[in-house]
């Protein structure tokens, strides 16, 4: 397994939204350290990468949300140390903001070399409300989206779907292509980490999508996401790769601030090396715990998944989980 990038994460920032279906499953309580020492941590790693790593690829993001109290400041040193968010921000959960005020940002964000906003919208306007958990959360987005394309920046949406939703597909894309910018519409499979767990029950299955209109199937790419069957029938890939995920977190920071760089980055691997020895390889898996007959929608990272959290039941094996997003981790492909 090749190591070939990095990613350093800081969730300092709060999220305004409880969404049902959250992959950090955000419960109000920030893990992440104050702004200043995960800079400084950052610009450390970030030089030490550039003269031991350069081979590796290297980024810096923050979160739950992008409402950084000092989001200008934020944006320069990301742009400052060459972080990818520096010119993308994924926008949900973003404060109330009227018109005008979504103008302003949207402009300072131009001003700053942000280049491309996202947004995730989960059905209409009071389904998506509910599902948010935030009265008004569809009408900010819609705000934040026109005032963005005057502004000049290209706005995505992914829609992920589900059985819940599915009946408002056709609508809520017709109305979003009038928002989002031309090829920034897509919808998705909603994954099985975090929150998404709770989404087992309404998650989508081949019956479901017959029924969408071929304008929305071709906006579920057939290619990341297929049935249960489908995948069993195509059998799995074995990945090559991982990014490694290196979380500052309160219970770890003044442990990761003594340790080297190195060390930090070869334990990461460990952690990785650890939890996937504990479970059989994907098709082994697939044998063991997959319905051949089975007509629910998967990406093919997540069924993976599902399958290893069937045998940890199963058997008792329950190793650190370097695919819960909020702490260090990995992320293999």
């Amino acid at each position: 397994m090749k190591t070939v990038s990095v990613m350093l994460q800081n969730l300092c920032v709060p999220c305004e939204n409880r969404c049902r279906y959250c992959l950090l499953s955000w419960d109000g309580n920030c893990a992440g350290v104050p702004w200043e020492a995960g800079e400084e941590f950052a610009l450390r790693f970030t030089r030490w990468m550039s003269e031991n790593r350069p081979d590796l690829s290297f980024s810096y993001s923050f979160g739950y949300s992008m409402e950084h109290p000092q989001l200008e400041r934020a944006l320069r040193f990301l742009r400052q140390i060459g972080s990818p968010q520096a010119e993308f921000l994924q926008c949900d959960g973003m404060k109330m903001r009227s018109e005008s005020e979504c103008e302003r940002l949207s402009e300072m964000l131009a001003r700053e070399g942000v280049k491309k906003l996202s947004f995730t919208v989960y059905g209409l306007k009071e389904y998506h409300d509910r599902f948010a958990a935030r009265r008004g959360d569809f009408d900010l987005i819609v705000r934040m989206m026109r005032a963005a394309r005057a502004a000049g920046l290209t706005v995505t949406a992914g829609i992920p779907l589900t059985n819940e939703n599915a009946p408002q597909a056709d609508e809520l894309i017709g109305f979003l292509r009038s928002e989002a910018s031309e090829s920034g519409l897509r919808l998705f499979i909603p994954h099985e980490e975090g929150r998404g767990a709770a989404l087992s029950d309404v998650r989508l299955t081949l019956e479901n999508f017959e029924k969408l209109s071929g304008q929305a199937r071709t906006l579920l790419n057939p290619n990341a996401y297929r049935t249960e069957e489908s995948w069993l029938m195509a059998g799995f890939s074995e990945e090559q790769n991982r990014t490694l995920i290196i979380s500052l977190r309160r219970d770890n920071i003044d442990r990761y601030s003594e340790m080297g760089f190195e060390a930090i980055l070869a334990e990461a691997e460990k952690l990785d090396e650890t939890y996937y020895a504990a479970f059989p390889d994907a098709n082994e898996l697939a044998r063991h715990c997959g319905d051949p007959a089975g007509e629910s929608f998967y990406s093919e990272r997540d069924l993976k998944y599902h399958y290893r959290r069937l045998y940890a039941l199963e058997h008792g094996v329950h190793p650190y989980d370097v695919c819960d997003e909020r702490q260090t981790g990995s992320r293999r492909h």
